[in-house]
């Protein structure tokens, strides 16, 4: 009988995982943050909105909520911007400052804003077509109170400034020789 020859035995800290083979990636789950608020935005700073449907609107900070999102507000008699929650990334804060002293907000949070959900109906060609002839959704009177409550002691204190009160109706725009870089808000 022949020597028995030795068996090559691979050994395990040797052994190197396969390029295809997936490995699963750690994630830290932890509690989300709120972001921290720019140093130059405080309750009452004048903020020039950045994008969405109010663009160049000059508009008054609030509060930050705990989303992390400003409330911010027209006041909607000055220039139509209403209660609303905005993005610090999407604003630009000024110089200028109202008193907001009167301005009550603590029950504003974030659940202010939540949608109603509507009962869906079931999908015939009757609800089709009559989707196109559906009526504009009108605001809720809670909000509307909230909004008015508000606004009351803002417009109360750009009564007495008048320069303020045309500040926040006026649009802010770039035009040809304005170097954004260069401006002070």
């Amino acid at each position: 009988m022949a020597p028995k020859q030795p068996v090559n035995k691979v050994s395990k800290r040797f052994w190197y995982p396969a390029d295809d083979e997936k490995t699963p990636v750690a994630r830290k789950t932890g509690a989300k943050k709120t972001a921290t608020l720019k140093k130059s935005i405080t309750p009452g700073t004048v903020l020039i909105l950045l994008a969405g449907r109010f663009r160049g609107k000059r508009v008054v900070f609030l509060k930050q909520l705990s989303s992390g999102l400003l409330l911010v507000t027209g006041p909607y008699k000055i220039n139509g911007v209403p209660l609303k929650r905005v993005n610090q990334s999407y604003t630009i804060a000024t110089s200028t400052k109202v008193d907001i002293s009167g301005v009550n907000v603590k029950k504003i949070e974030d659940d202010f804003f939540k949608r109603e959900k509507a009962p869906k109906a079931k999908k015939t060609e009757d609800n089709f077509f009559a989707q196109s002839a559906e009526q504009k959704k009108e605001l809720s009177e809670e909000k509307k109170s909230e909004q008015k409550s508000v606004d009351a002691p803002l417009l109360k204190t750009l009564k007495g400034d008048k320069l303020v009160a045309k500040y926040l109706g006026a649009r802010f725009s770039l035009t040809k020789n304005m170097r954004p870089h260069q401006l002070s808000f």
